[in-house]
């Protein structure tokens, strides 16, 4: 016992003091480290401030009938952004309805079902969908995807739909030219796959494998450990992926200004041409003077409001998935 307690001691000795925190480069680690964080915020301030300052003529002109109003007529000064907001939430939960689905198929594939030596190339070709430009996907959906959209799609469900209720309207070309919302949406769903597909496939990665085993070892199917085991250990991700995808949605420009057909007016049918806010502010910011400078920036306020929204409600649905 007692050359225990002098080995302990003599272990003491040796081991060197520990520095108390509080020195020079401490203090310069946290200044940097409140620097930069604040920062941030002061940018993120920074331009909404500006924005909102550039809009501000345009609201108080206007007043809450900006808003609701679908004017936009530049001749006669008169302008609203309801038909923008309309198109811009209609392209991105059409991109979402067609591209989660599809993303989660691609993540579950990937972990469960693909075969060994064909995981990295698929992953990685998924990954690269990523990397391209977007004005290339705008480019392709107009000159490649929206005239065999056209003739294969539109034209032929116009013709089988043309004087059924509903479906007939949500349905429904006019001019089967191919670009219209749903083209936008399913362009942006392509745009949002790898992201969300990426994210959820590294999070059921994660998941450990004995839950995974254990499911199979009492006689679970794989849909069945993938509904009942992989999805609610990773749902709270599986959120945060999505909004990812719909931020992207929301706020891309290029590639959706080519396939909408920046049309200003309502339509119920999806086939029809409509705009975005940021298709809008990609047409005309360049032009714009006086007034139609300020509906533009009011225009950029709205968008920044819509996301900023979006990221609440994910925050909300995320902090409700980890109480459950």
């Amino acid at each position: 016992m007692g050359a225990l307690t002098e080995q302990i001691s003599l272990t003491r000795a040796a081991a060197p003091a520990r520095r108390k925190p509080g020195g020079i480069g401490d203090g310069l680690f946290r200044a940097a480290s409140y620097a930069s964080a604040l920062l941030v915020l002061l940018v993120l301030f920074g331009i909404l401030a500006s924005i909102a300052y550039g809009g501000w003529p345009a609201f108080a002109e206007f007043g809450p009938g900006f808003i609701t109003s679908s004017a936009w007529n530049i001749g006669q000064e008169q302008y609203g952004a309801f038909v923008a907001i309309v198109g811009t939430l209609a392209s991105a939960v059409l991109a979402l309805l067609i591209g989660v689905p599809l993303s989660l198929g691609i993540a579950v594939y990937l972990t469960q079902l693909c075969p060994g030596w064909a995981r990295k190339p698929v992953a990685m070709t998924i990954e690269l969908l990523a990397s391209v430009p977007s004005i290339i996907y705008g480019m392709w959906g107009l000159f490649i995807f929206a005239p065999l959209f056209a003739r294969f799609v539109q034209m032929p469900v116009s013709n089988l739909v043309e004087g059924m209720p509903v479906v007939g309207t949500l349905f429904y070309a006019r001019v089967p030219s191919g670009v219209g919302i749903l083209t936008a949406g399913i362009i942006l769903a392509i745009m949002i796959v790898p992201f969300v597909a990426s994210i959820t496939r590294d999070m059921l990665d994660q998941i450990p494998t004995v839950l995974r085993e254990s499911a199979y070892g009492i006689g679970c199917t794989t849909w069945e450990v993938v509904r009942h085991v992989l999805v609610p250990q990773a749902s709270v991700s599986i959120i945060g992926a999505i909004m990812l995808g719909l931020g992207r949605a929301l706020g891309e420009t290029m590639a959706v200004t080519f396939v909408i057909g920046n049309a200003n007016r309502l339509s119920a049918s999806v086939f029809d041409p409509g705009s975005t806010i940021a298709s809008r502010i990609a047409n005309e910011f360049n032009e714009a003077d006086g007034l139609q400078l300020n509906a533009l920036m009011a225009l950029g306020c709205i968008l920044f409001v819509i996301t900023f929204v979006v990221l609440i409600v994910a925050r909300l649905l995320v902090r409700r998935v980890k109480v459950a």
